[in-house]
């Protein structure tokens, strides 16, 4: 758990750092931070809900096989 968190308050400062970086400031730096993780939260629960359905499985195992059985098999 210790480094789920610090990895959380990582993510939290670099959002914040390269957003004020790229923008000057605190305000829209302060907004993206905490707008980002809310929507990778949403995002991730369809990508979760969506990982087991039958063409997602399909699409892993057609591009986890070797490259050359791909081509052979298209």
């Amino acid at each position: 758990m210790a480094k789920t968190v610090s990895f959380g308050i990582l993510h939290l400062g670099t959002s914040f750092g390269v957003t004020y970086a790229l923008t000057g400031s605190v305000a829209v730096a302060g907004a993206v931070t905490f707008v980002e993780p809310l929507c990778n939260t949403v995002l991730h629960y369809f990508f979760d809900k969506y990982w087991d359905h039958p063409r997602a499985e399909a699409w892993r195992e057609r591009f986890s096989r070797p490259r050359e059985r791909r081509v052979q098999a298209a």
